[in-house]
């Protein structure tokens, strides 16, 4: 491995289950993990409570700048607090999912954000002996020199499936429908400024299209095993 600690840097669309693999895969492994699709939401819950204007980027990078963020990196509990304030459900709520591509493809926002991503990630590391960091752009600009880097994807009728059981416990036509503008809108919007349709070179591509959860979470499993054994 390239550095003394185990870095697994893991991107993907939407309904994708990078989420909730990663959190699985981290515990599998005995370290810490990151959602770093958390923080932008995490700091567009804040400026809307705020009431900064998510159309003025300035304001909204001084907000990520202030940001009071803290990040529960236990993969069995990885809360999301704002100035002590738990707000783990209140970032999955339609208010958020709507608008957090504002905030998401702010160019002056991801470079903050990113970097105190890379910050938390040594810190964890350092602690738990590794991370597993999940997001959009962690394989390709946040950790271009992690030890495994994945593009776990998915087929778009498998992942609408997925992200409408999720949010509406149930993925029948209405609710497949009332999901596509969140999870589709998003990744045409979020790609805009990241690239996680296509593995970069050095990235293993995991489609789980075909896969359920813990077959999902083997096959990640198994990348990691691989590269250590090649390390």
């Amino acid at each position: 491995m390239s550095s003394e600690h185990l870095v697994v840097a893991i991107d993907g669309p939407s309904g994708s289950g990078k989420s909730s693999v990663s959190k699985a895969v981290a515990r599998e492994l005995g370290v810490g993990y990151l959602d770093t699709g958390a923080m932008y939401r995490a700091l567009t819950w804040w400026c809307l409570e705020e009431g900064v204007d998510l159309d003025d980027k300035a304001a909204v990078a001084q907000a990520a700048r202030d940001l009071p963020l803290e990040m529960g990196t236990d993969p069995a509990q990885p809360a999301v607090r704002v100035s002590g304030r738990d707000i783990n459900d209140d970032i999955r709520t339609t208010r958020v999912s709507e608008v957090v591509s504002k905030v998401a493809t702010n160019t002056d926002v991801r470079p903050v954000l990113q970097q105190r991503q890379r910050d938390l990630m040594s810190q964890v590391a350092e602690v738990t002996g590794g991370v597993v960091a999940e997001g959009r752009d962690i394989t390709t600009v946040v950790a271009p020199d992690a030890d495994v880097r994945i593009l776990l994807t998915a087929s778009e009728e498998a992942r609408l499936r997925r992200r409408s059981k999720e949010l509406h416990g149930h993925a029948d036509d209405h609710a497949v429908e009332a999901t596509r503008d969140q999870v589709v809108r998003r990744d045409r919007d979020d790609s805009t400024v990241s690239d996680f349709t296509e593995a970069a070179e050095g990235v293993t591509l995991v489609d789980t299209s075909d896969l359920d959860f813990e077959q999902s979470v083997q096959a990640v499993v198994d990348v990691v095993e691989r590269a250590r054994q090649q390390a």
